[in-house]
Formats: C-alpha cells, structure tokens, sequence
C-alpha cells in the first residue's frame, strides 16, 4: 500500500521539510510538489496519483490564516464532483444497470477504495487567531473522496524559511503523523481510528464552530448540536456533517433534483441570460504581442 505526500510550499521549505518528515516514518511513500505542476495535464497526472493511492498527507504553509493558493487550485479543479464518493457511486450503479450517465463527470470507480489521510500546516505566527482557518480548509482536499482522516496538526514559529528545523518537538510531531497513517491503511472508513488531539466536533474533531442562538454547528464539516448548560456542547446529529456518506448522498440528490429543475425552465433561463451578455466596458490586461 502506497502513501501519497503532496507538498504546498516551496521545496526546501518548513511545510516541506514537515512532509519529508512525515513521510519518512510512514515508510512506502512518495512526494509530488504542487510548484511542477503548471499545466492542466499535470493536474490529471496528479489525479491519478491520488485516486491509486492508499493514504495521503498533505503538508502547505499557512497563508492569510488559511492554506496556500496551490491547493485551492487543485481543490477547485480537481476534488469537485469528480471526486465526490456519493456522486461517483451513483453514477458506478447507474451505469453497471445499463444507464450512460449524462452528466459531464469522471466516472472513475478508484475513487471508491478506502484510503487514509493526514494534515499537515505550518506558520510563522505563534498565536492561534493567526492559524484557525488552516485545518478547516485543509478538510476539503479529503472529504470529496470520503478519505478518513487519521491525524492533524497546526505548528506555528516557522517564520523564516526553514526554520521548522529549530524545532525538534514539531518534527517529532510530524514523523508520528506520518506513522499514524500507515497504522490505519487499508482500513473501512468506518473502522478507521482518529490518532490526532481529540477536538470539539466528533466528526472532524476541530474546534471551530458557528452559533445561532443555543444552536451549533461545526463550521467546518457541518455536525449539528447545541449548547447544554455551562456551555458544553451536545452534538445531536452527525448526519448532518459532509464527512459522512448520509450528506454526501443527500446533498448528490439535491444536485440532481435542482438540475432536474432548472432543465424545466431552460428556455426562460437563456432569455434572461440575454439581458446580461452584452456590458461593454470590460478592462484587459495588455496582451503579449
């Protein structure tokens, strides 16, 4: 079984050398560096990386409190409904009934197979207002897929360009994520045990939450709950968190149903689209001659 790094920062640097650091007690593993990616090619042979691999730890630098723009780009192009584990498994079970799916997805059945995944993100800032937003978004590389994650963790103090290296106890850190992840490979995502620090929210096991009145929600995976007396939280619906394949496939029927409806309108939608295609005043750069 293979394990996947994907490093987000330079190569040499702090995020990177986390990585190495990860990947290296993890054992059968291998790097790809998001800076030689450059091409849409290159980001389909990235796919086939992550849909052949068993786990996979993604180590980016912590940017404006969130991660760097070279993930975001390979979240948005590659791990939208592509990815989508309800999706796919809808679309896998219409086709083997005979039905060719109409709908311009990548049906590929690989992205089906358990895998095992670890977070990695570091910065310079040694405050936590500064790194809240890292693990979160971090989430979204991995649950398209439905990839359980094992463990992760945030390392601040790593403002100037490898300076991690100062810090024994974070690479420390970074070698038992790697190892943690290997322990769980080839495991049911059900079955798969969380090795990280435990957190507030029982499905992703983060901390950040948003409040409407008692109400809870966790901000970044969607379980429900609702503060108890002496403001503990009481989580009353797991369902409701997009790690799980009850969300998924709900919110899979909610995108067909919504196309379903908006193809019964398609006319009226492109009369009104008339109305907005022609503003003139629209600024360019200057092209290359």
């Amino acid at each position: 079984m293979t394990i996947l790094g994907l490093g987000c920062g330079q190569p040499g640097g702090s995020a990177e050398i986390l990585l190495t650091a990860a990947l290296r007690a993890a054992g059968d593993a291998e790097l790809v560096r998001l800076t030689d990616l450059t091409t849409d090619e290159h980001l389909w042979w990235l796919w086939e990386r992550l849909v052949e691999c068993d786990g996979l730890i993604v180590s980016t630098p912590i940017m404006s409190r969130t991660i760097a723009a070279r993930l975001k780009t390979v979240i948005d192009f590659l791990l939208g409904p592509n990815a989508d584990a309800a999706i796919i498994e809808h679309l896998v079970a219409a086709r083997r009934a005979g039905v060719e799916p109409a709908v311009p997805f990548r049906v590929d059945e690989r992205v089906l197979k358990p895998r095992v995944a670890g977070l990695i993100a570091v910065g310079g800032s040694l405050t936590p207002q500064w790194k809240t937003l890292a693990l979160p978004l971090l989430h979204t590389t991995v649950f398209s897929m439905h990839m359980a994650v094992v463990d992760q963790v945030v390392l601040g103090g790593a403002g100037t360009p490898r300076s991690i290296l100062l810090d024994d106890a974070a690479l420390e850190r970074a070698g038992r994520l790697g190892a943690n992840v290997a322990s769980q490979l080839g495991v049911p995502f059900d079955d798969v045990r969380y090795l990280g620090e435990p957190g507030l929210c029982p499905m992703c096991h983060l901390d950040v939450v948003e409040l409407t009145g008692t109400a809870v929600t966790c901000a970044t995976c969607g379980s429900a709950g609702e503060l108890a007396d002496g403001g503990a939280i009481r989580w009353t619906d797991l369902t409701t968190s997009v790690i799980s394949m009850a969300e998924k496939r709900a919110h899979a029927r909610e995108i067909q149903e919504t196309a379903a409806a908006h193809a019964a309108v398609r006319s009226d939608l492109d009369a009104r689209a008339a109305r907005f295609g022609g503003f003139d005043r629209v600024s360019r750069p200057p092209q290359d001659a």
